[in-house]
């Protein structure tokens, strides 16, 4: 034990503590744990706090906000910006892929005008192998970005939906502002008219978000999708405001909706959360059908022919001709007279009790009895949906079923040929080969409609610039037979005029 009145020793200095253990809170003190972990928890989100809200990150994250809003801002103030709308005020956005552009360029050339339009076709690759003879008639091909980034999880679409979803924010960011007052986003086995398509657009004020198009003719993939969402097969217009709004908020809007199938709902999707509802028009044509076309394009909308889709999926349009003849015929009737084309009308023989009913550019049909406008308007269902089903309800639009009465059905005259003459339109309509006159005589006791008869030349003069904004069914009328050739005169309705029923049964 020590001795009295001396101080015993001084306990050892502990060894100093590393800095990250000297922290460390007792084992025994919970207190102390949960204030730490509460302080880490604070620095940890002050450092990134600091990070996303930093001059540089801030101002990466509002220059595309701005951009675009200056480009929207830079097409409405264009000089000309209250003048009638024209093909240059149009950016198409043509969606493809490089392992169907070889074949499908085809469709596009159709209808295509490298002098009055510009645009792109937008390929997921660079279109494999030489270039085509005329490629020069063709848009120019762009890449699509990369958009494996974004999440894609629909169990049966396909994830290119994102891609051709984007091209609409794509096709602003080239081509800028200037002089755009529409994009108009189409498929490359669809065709087109331009001059209808110019005509349709300038009803409306492009300097408003509009949304233009139709929905589907299947009623099926309109209840899957929606009655009120353009297909983009038929055509989606933007107008310029609408898409540099969507190429503002498209890609973070498209992140919503990763279960979505393809490219025009989610389209659809980002339009409808901006507020902006689909102002249909009646001439855009997705075309979801297969098999013969001929009951639809007979009895056409009365409205502007804009577009067809699915070209590759239809019988050819004309007999005696192969698919792409068949377009080719098809479009020069379009470019010869396009307000006019497919428009409808009918007539009477009231001696002969014949009706006439024409569609122009593709075909007249004769038929043995009176039949009223009412039925004539029903579309004969010669074709099935897309989706191979073919019962009424199917389709969202009148339908009939096919005439099977051999002593009910029309004589048939297609299209053989169009030329202008003046400013009056003429067309050789040729007399179908598949006659039945002596099965006609057997068993309805009597002959076939016009048997004497082997072309209908029909004349039609010009529509007036304002007809598609109220649209009304042309008048017809006989002019009588020479040589075999029926002459018939189609013009557009005068206001006293009640209709050809009204004229010529009354």
């Amino acid at each position: 034990m020590p001795k009295p009145h001396q101080a015993s020793p001084a306990p050892p200095s502990p060894t100093p503590l590393p800095l990250s253990l000297a922290i460390l809170p007792p084992r025994s003190c919970p207190l102390a744990t949960a204030l730490l972990a509460l302080l880490s928890l604070l620095l940890a989100t002050a450092l990134w706090l600091a990070l996303v809200l930093s001059p540089a990150q801030a101002s990466v994250a509002s220059s595309s906000a701005l951009s675009y809003a200056a480009v929207a801002d830079e097409a409405l103030s264009a000089a000309d910006a209250s003048s009638p709308l024209s093909l240059g005020h149009i950016v198409f956005g043509i969606a493809g892929s490089a392992h169907l552009w070889p074949r499908r360029r085809e469709y596009v050339r159709l209808w295509w005008d490298p002098a009055s339009m510009r645009g792109h076709v937008w390929l997921d690759a660079g279109a494999p192998g030489p270039s085509a003879p005329g490629e020069d008639s063709l848009p120019p091909i762009r890449v699509s970005e990369d958009t494996s980034r974004f999440r894609y999880t629909n169990p049966t679409g396909h994830p290119s939906g994102l891609r051709i979803a984007r091209i609409a924010a794509e096709a602003v960011r080239l081509v800028g502002g200037g002089a755009a007052r529409w994009v108009v986003l189409v498929d490359d086995d669809t065709v087109l008219s331009p001059d209808n398509l110019v005509a349709v657009l300038g009803k409306y004020d492009w300097r408003e978000m509009v949304y233009v198009g139709a929905p589907s003719e299947s009623h099926s993939a309109n209840t899957y999708f929606s009655h009120s969402m353009a297909f983009g097969g038929g055509g989606v217009a933007l107008s310029f405001p609408l898409a540099a709004a969507l190429a503002r908020t498209l890609d973070v809007c498209i992140e919503r909706y990763p279960r979505l199938y393809g490219s025009d709902d989610r389209l659809h999707a980002c339009i409808t959360e901006l507020g902006v509802p689909l102002s249909r028009e009646y001439g855009f044509h997705q075309w979801d059908i297969r098999g013969n076309a001929h009951g639809i394009l007979a009895a056409h909308p009365i409205a502007p022919f804009v577009s067809i889709h699915h070209v590759e999926f239809v019988d050819p349009i004309y007999p005696g001709l192969n698919s792409l003849e068949s377009l080719e015929l098809f479009t020069k009737a379009m470019k010869t007279e396009p307000m006019s084309f497919l428009q409808r009308s009918v007539c009477y023989d009231v001696r002969q009790k014949l009706t006439f009913a024409i569609s122009l550019g593709y075909v007249v049909q004769v038929y043995p009895s009176v039949l009223l406008p009412p039925e004539l308007e029903r579309s004969e269902r010669t074709y099935i949906a897309f989706n191979r089903m073919s019962q009424r309800t199917e389709f969202d639009f009148d339908t009939k079923e096919i005439q099977k009465s051999m002593c009910k059905k029309p004589v048939l005259f297609f299209l053989k040929d169009v030329w202008k003459d003046g400013n009056i339109t003429r067309g050789s309509y040729i007399r179908s080969t598949d006659r039945d006159d002596l099965k006609r005589k057997v068993f309805c006791f009597r002959s076939s409609p016009l048997p004497d008869i082997d072309e209908i030349q029909v004349s039609a003069s010009p529509l007036s610039k304002r007809w598609h904004l109220a649209p009304r069914r042309l008048c017809s009328a006989v002019k009588g037979s020479i040589n075999g050739t029926l002459f018939m005169f189609v013009r557009q309705c005068g206001r006293g005029v009640f209709g050809s029923a009204s004229d010529s049964l009354d």
